[in-house]
């Protein structure tokens, strides 16, 4: 279970004892597995306290209702998204050949996906129902390009900040968006849509980056 502060959405209040935390974080485990095993429209704020074992009063003072709830969790996903990819950005990581670049970037993005298969249960459900998830996937996709436009005019001074902005801004929505309907396809196929994705990728970057042009073929791998 995890113990890190949860951003706070539409949470009524932000808990300020470690044994707040841990409550909250419980809440947020048990309300995901629901959500993900029965469905959001079918749990109720009742099963995730009893789920949790916590009372309703004690679930309520830190969430107003379920979809305070939901925005919580959609913040703790796009957290640790966010701190997972970091990793590329740090100057090893950064001057990476090109190929290798793209592996890892598609590599840790596939890894969350697959390492949270609740986050694609879950949202699929309620996609398009619920603005307040709308603002925080726009918000996650900011942050993101921002911080791979930095990343991308690091390897090539030559860019404008706005050429490596909309570099980024085509690949944090075409990658996340192939991925994301990856998987809902059976896993062999789904694997091979990660090969093409990173193929794009690739041969994306190489129109920009030219002295990072090397072997289109031999690259592309699966898996860290």
């Amino acid at each position: 279970m995890s113990e890190s502060p949860v951003p706070s959405g539409g949470m009524r209040r932000q808990p300020r004892q470690a044994r707040s935390q841990v409550r909250v974080n419980r809440i947020l485990d048990c309300a995901e597995h629901l959500f993900a095993s029965l469905g959001y429209a079918a749990t109720t704020t009742n099963a995730i306290a009893a789920s949790a074992q916590v009372s309703i009063g004690s679930l309520y003072q830190f969430f107003p209702d379920k979809p305070a709830i939901l925005q919580a969790l959609a913040l703790r996903y796009a957290e640790k998204l966010h701190s997972e990819l970091a990793i590329i950005d740090d100057f090893e990581h950064g001057t990476l050949p090109l190929p290798d670049y793209v592996n890892k970037l598609i590599d840790i993005t596939e890894r969350f996906f697959a390492e949270n298969p609740s986050y694609y249960a879950i949202f699929m459900e309620v996609q398009g129902t619920l603005r307040e998830l709308e603002a925080i996937d726009e918000a996650t996709d900011i942050r993101l390009i921002q911080d791979l436009a930095t990343a991308l005019a690091k390897r090539d001074t030559h860019l404008e900040l706005v050429d490596c902005r909309a570099i980024a801004f085509v690949l944090v929505k075409t990658v996340g968006t192939l991925l994301w309907l990856s998987l809902g396809q059976e896993e062999a196929f789904r694997q091979r849509l990660v090969i093409e994705t990173k193929r794009l990728t690739l041969n994306y970057l190489q129109s920009y980056f030219s002295s990072d042009i090397g072997d289109l073929d031999s690259p592309i791998s699966l898996g860290s």
